[in-house]
């Protein structure tokens, strides 16, 4: 099922099922207020909210309307931990080849807001225009991310797998300039992080149907910025690690509480050499890949880092054409004073 949150003016909004095709919407007001109230209770929950997801499937809901992406929160508005790998096996190549061939999950604890798809991501305005000192160096990382039921600490990574109840998309804002400080320093990432974004709609893994294999999504992640495709990932083969081996590392000595959401970090494919020249046909999943690309095969970066007015669009779409999640579609803008 496809599970949404509108915003009602509260903390926590209101909890919608949305139909597949993610053209009609219906209140879960009869079965429960809040996505926080299915996760507590998921056994006796959810498959009410499946009966209901069925119904408007087949046209039969009675109080159905048309679902409006723009007023989504993040599905889950208010999370009890947010984790997140620092990106799949190519973003470590590029970013961070000191780390590669590590066993144990490399994931940070995050602190970020979590924003809705269509929210305006907000940035302090430092004046920079251009490539310098000054820039903060504003970056997407478009990824997964799963929201867990209870998990017992010491969980391996099969059984840390069953507590999967939903997927999302997710765009994680990084300021480039303050992560190099806060690794400089040796903690972090806090400040480099300052917001998450998540698709419009969360899915029940068997959404996926088969392209839902060891605990990876085996579809397409596709990434614009102005319009323009910068990104066409193949997710799964994009995760060394599973979700479940994620969840899993995260639990290795503490139980993962229900309601935590547990993210892939940037996803994008390996490269490949023609001609004795490496190429990245699938893009990137986040601009300081790019630019360590184009450090790899010219000496330096020539692409800049985000501007205001700029637009990211995130999607994932099914092997039936349709979308999976909705897009993550979002303006950089200034931060008022």
């Amino acid at each position: 099922m496809k599970l949404a949150t509108y915003k009602d003016g509260s903390r926590d909004g209101q909890l919608l099922v949305v139909s597949r095709d993610l053209s009609q919407a219906h209140y879960a007001t009869g079965i429960a207020q809040r996505m926080q109230q299915v996760l507590d209770d998921w056994n006796f929950l959810a498959p009410q909210l499946e009966d209901l997801y069925a119904t408007l499937n087949q046209g039969k809901a009675r109080h159905a309307f048309p679902f409006d992406v723009t007023q989504c929160m993040a599905p889950l508005p208010r999370a009890f931990q947010y984790a997140s790998a620092l990106g799949g096996a190519n973003h470590l190549d590029l970013l961070y080849p000191e780390l590669t061939g590590l066993e144990a999950p490399l994931l940070y604890q995050g602190y970020g807001h979590l924003q809705g798809a269509s929210d305006k991501a907000l940035f302090a305005d430092d004046g920079a225009t251009a490539i310098s000192d000054t820039d903060p160096g504003i970056d997407f990382e478009a990824g997964l991310a799963v929201i867990t039921g209870d998990v017992p600490a010491g969980a391996p990574p099969e059984q840390a797998l069953d507590g999967v109840r939903l997927l999302t998309l997710t765009n994680g804002w990084t300021l480039r300039q303050r992560l190099a400080e806060e690794r400089a320093r040796g903690l972090g990432f806090v400040q480099a992080k300052p917001a998450v974004a998540f698709s419009p709609v969360a899915v029940t893994p068997d959404e996926l149907g088969e392209s839902w294999t060891g605990g990876r999504a085996h579809l397409t992640l596709q990434t614009t910025w102005n319009g323009r495709t910068v990104g066409l990932c193949d997710a799964g083969d994009a995760m060394e690690l599973s979700f479940g081996q994620l969840i899993a590392g995260l639990g290795a000595t503490r139980r993962v509480r229900v309601g935590s959401i547990v993210a892939s970090g940037a996803l994008s494919n390996r490269a490949v050499e023609a001609d004795g020249r490496w190429d990245w046909p699938k893009g990137y999943g986040c601009i300081a890949e790019k630019r360590a690309m184009e450090t790899r095969l010219d000496g330096q970066p020539a692409t800049a880092y985000l501007k205001f007015g700029d637009r990211l669009r995130i999607e994932m779409k099914g092997r039936d054409g349709l979308s999976v999640f909705g897009a993550i579609e979002q303006q950089v803008a200034p931060r008022a004073a």
